[in-house]
This record gives structure tokens, C-alpha cells and sequence, in this order.
């Protein structure tokens, strides 16, 4: 046996991968207890609202008996409140009546249309070309960093009830976004010496197979890409079925993978998506974060913060700490993106920075490498920096940690206090300011890239 495959932990075995879906709710043994109205309402949310669960988070993660409070649960199954009342209403009124498919499908299109399904410019301003034409299933924002949605990853071990890109997985072809280009991929990346990041994501790349996922990276190897120093992959499986590197029959496979991209020079950031400490507390999640750090890769952890699963300070400290002591990285607090159901999670910017300073003041150094709370916005990622009075006039201090011009990054800016404000544009600039400093540019971008996609 190899030696880097000798981790092993005898207590974990292999267990199927076994999901349920929207037309599955009633098969969850684990529901059949709940009252009534409470799983009706999850037939209507799961009209318009992805839904996708596994038996490892039903077995492993809920605490039944804590439910619907449960964080985990909050995390995984629909909530009436996730919809707004007149949304929910409409469905409700359909599905009592037995309404005719046609008339229910075209009703949920109409109030998916209105979740803004593809925030911040993500199907134009972040679309790439190639030889005059659009590159559908990669996004180009930031100059360093090249997203990249391969086709057999679109899919998720369970999805979160949160999820800013719930549009990938509602089975409408024109809200969704994936490739199975890796030539076209590696073709664009050779044009773009300024690219050293590439990013996987999705959906969640580790549902795919390793022989689909070595197609998309063995390539990073050859010298013209030399300048691709860093491979991401954005994963929520470390959580959901951590088993794809314990026990899946391709675990092996993919480690080793990892292990021939880092000795051929490249460094691999394993960004795993953890919203609540529940998340890491299995031994099988346990060892499959050693078995990734093994190969040399590190892992890194971000999430937002969420009304419902993560408003407390305390659940970040144990979130930080447990990371930490596992050896991954605490990254981003985010915020909640304004997409889908973010009427439900989100949190004013003043109280997320509150929790996220009240955290930080708990943990010591190496936990505060996290990074927030972020704001993935249309011209960047704007960070809350803090709640000052400037000239008597009370001010949030604002910061771009990633911008789509590199000259914006790390430049101070200010909005006039709101604390009600959630989002990016319900904030005003201060200090009489007319404009925020970005405001023009941005515009100008937006023409720009309009003008491109119209020709192509």
C-alpha cells in the first residue's frame, strides 16, 4: 500500500449514498413525526426552492429532538419562511386545489423570476470570451481569478436552503450555468497570463467522479499554464459526505490527484463550506479533513452569517476554534447574497459586524484570519470594516478586499448609517459625497461589456 494511503480509521465504514429529493419528502422517516402543516409547508417551498437531502445529514447532523430549531435542519430542509407571505400563499392555494401542472410550473417560474436568480452580474458583467465569443459555465470578475462550472458538477450531496446559486439546480436550462469544455477552459487560461487562480465550483465539484474531475485539472500541469499557481475547489461535501474521501470507491483517486498537482508545483485551497459547528463534529468528517491535508493541500472555511442557523457570536467562536484545531483556516464571514430566500437569513450590515467583532474579540490569533463580514457585490467584495462619527456625522466604514479594477482594492470608503440596511445598495454615500468613488467606472464596465455581448 502506498504509504500516503495508510490513514486509516476502522470504526468508519463505507455506507451508501442514498438522497431525497422534492418528490421524496414524504419517504423521510425522520418527518413522519412532525406535525402536519409543518411538512405541507415544505411541499410548497420545495415547488420553488431547490431541495436536495442525503441520509448521512439526516442521521449524522439533525438533532431530531431540537427540530425545527435545529440549525442543521434550518440548514437543509425548506421553511415556510423562506418564501414571502403572498409567494407562499399562491402555492399553497395551488396545491389545495390540485391545480393543473401547467398552471403550478408557470406561477413558481413567475415568483422565481423575482428571487433575483443571478445577483451581481454573474450571467453578463462575469462572462468571459474567447475569440469574440461568450464562454457559457466560466465567470472572469476579478483579474487573478477564473471561475470554472464543470457540467458533472452541478449538483450538490444536499443543497442549503440559503444557497445564492439555488437557480443551478431548479431544472431551468436558462438560469443555469455549466461547461464541459476543459480544452476551452485550458484554452482561455493559456490567453490569460494575468489568471494565477482557478477556481471549481458550482454546484459542488466532489459529487463528480476523479476521472472528470483529473480531465479539468491534469491539464493545469503543462508549462503554458505554469502561471496557474493556484487550483480552489469550493465544496460543501467535508460537511455533507465527507465519505467521498474516506470510503467512496474513488477517494483514493481523488487524494492521489491532489497529490500530483501539488508536486508538480501547483497549490490546492480546499475552500470547504461549514455554516455551523454541528457540520465537523463526526469522526468520519474528522478524518476526512486529515486525509485532504495529508496530500499537502490546506483547507480553507467560509460561510455567511444567517438568520436562524449562525446569529450568535458564540457559534462562530466554536466554529473558529474547532477549524483551527483541525488544522483548516478560517476565511470569509459573509453576508447573506440578495438572491433566493435572503428575506429570511439575512442580517442588517451593523449587526453582522457586531456579531463578527464580538467573535473576533473571543478567539485567539490564528482563528482571525477570517476575513468579513462580505458583501459579494456588483463591483466587489466589500468588507464592513467598522461604525465611526466622522465630523459628527455617524458614518459605516466601508472597504473593497477584491474589486473588478485591482485599483479599487483596499480603498476606505463610507455610507451614511443605516442600521436597517442588508445590502450593498440600500446604503447612500456620506460625507456629501454624491457618488461612491467606484460608481462611474462601474458604469462605464457595464456599458462596455453590454456592447461586447450584443456583437458576439
Amino acid at each position: 500500500m502506498n504509504q500516503h494511503t495508510t490513514l486509516t480509521t476502522p470504526f468508519i465504514e463505507a455506507r451508501p449514498f442514498k438522497v431525497y429529493t422534492q418528490r421524496q419528502l414524504d419517504k423521510i422517516e425522520a418527518l413522519k413525526n412532525l406535525p402536519e402543516d409543518l411538512r405541507f409547508d415544505m411541499q410548497v417551498v420545495s415547488q420553488v426552492l431547490p431541495f436536495r437531502v442525503n441520509d448521512y445529514v439526516i442521521d449524522e447532523l439533525i438533532d431530531w429532538q431540537a427540530v425545527p430549531n435545529d440549525p442543521v435542519f434550518q440548514l437543509t430542509f425548506p421553511q415556510r419562511g423562506m418564501l414571502k407571505p403572498e409567494h407562499f400563499d399562491e402555492v399553497a392555494e395551488l396545491l389545495k386545489n390540485q391545480a393543473p401542472a401547467a398552471e403550478l410550473k408557470a406561477a413558481v417560474e413567475r415568483i422565481r423570476e423575482d428571487l433575483n436568480p443571478h445577483p451581481a452580474g454573474q450571467m453578463d458583467m462575469n462572462l468571459p470570451m474567447l475569440n469574440g465569443q461568450p464562454l457559457p459555465g466560466m465567470q472572469h470578475k476579478y483579474q487573478e481569478t477564473v471561475l470554472f462550472f464543470p457540467s458533472q458538477g452541478q449538483v450538490c450531496h444536499s443543497y442549503c436552503t440559503f444557497c445564492f446559486r439555488w437557480a443551478q439546480f431548479v431544472g431551468d436550462k436558462d438560469l443555469r450555468f455549466s461547461s464541459n469544455e476543459a480544452e476551452t477552459l485550458h484554452a482561455y487560461l493559456a490567453e490569460h497570463k494575468e489568471v494565477t487562480d482557478l477556481l471549481l465550483t458550482g454546484g459542488d465539484p466532489m459529487v463528480m467522479k476523479a476521472r472528470h474531475l483529473r480531465m479539468y485539472l491534469e491539464g493545469l500541469m503543462k508549462p503554458e499554464l505554469d502561471h496557474v499557481q493556484n487550483i480552489r475547489i469550493g465544496s460543501k461535501s467535508l460537511s455533507f459526505w465527507p465519505y467521498r474521501f474516506v470510503t467512496d470507491e474513488d477517494a483514493k483517486d481523488i487524494l492521489e490527484l491532489f497529490r500530483e498537482l501539488i508536486a508538480a508545483g501547483k497549490h490546492i485551497a480546499f475552500m470547504a463550506h461549514f455554516n455551523h459547528w454541528q457540520e465537523m463534529d463526526t469522526p468520519v468528517c474528522r478524518e476526512a479533513v486529515k486525509r485532504i491535508r495529508a496530500t499537502g493541500a490546506e483547507i480553507r472555511t467560509q460561510a455567511p452569517l444567517l438568520r436562524h442557523i449562525n446569529d450568535d457570536a458564540d457559534q462562530w467562536v466554536k466554529m473558529w476554534k474547532v477549524q483551527v484545531q483541525q488544522g483548516m483556516i478560517p476565511y470569509y464571514m459573509f453576508v447573506e447574497r440578495d438572491t433566493g430566500a435572503r428575506h429570511y437569513f439575512e442580517i442588517p450590515l451593523v449587526e453582522a459586524w457586531e456579531i463578527y467583532r464580538t467573535a473576533m474579540k473571543q478567539v485567539p490569533g490564528l482563528c482571525r484570519t477570517a476575513r468579513g463580514p462580505s458583501m459579494s457585490a456588483d463591483p466587489g467584495k466589500v468588507e464592513i470594516q467598522g461604525v465611526t462619527e466622522i465630523h459628527g456625522e455617524k458614518v459605516m466604514v466601508l472597504r473593497l478586499i477584491q474589486g473588478r479594477d485591482a485599483d479599487w482594492v483596499q480603498k476606505p470608503f463610507f455610507a451614511k448609517y443605516n442600521d436597517q440596511a442588508t445590502w450593498l445598495n440600500h446604503l447612500e454615500p456620506a460625507l456629501g459625497e454624491e457618488k461612491f468613488f467606484y460608481e462611474d467606472e462601474l458604469a462605464a464596465m457595464e456599458e462596455s461589456k453590454a456592447a461586447l455581448i450584443a456583437k458576439a
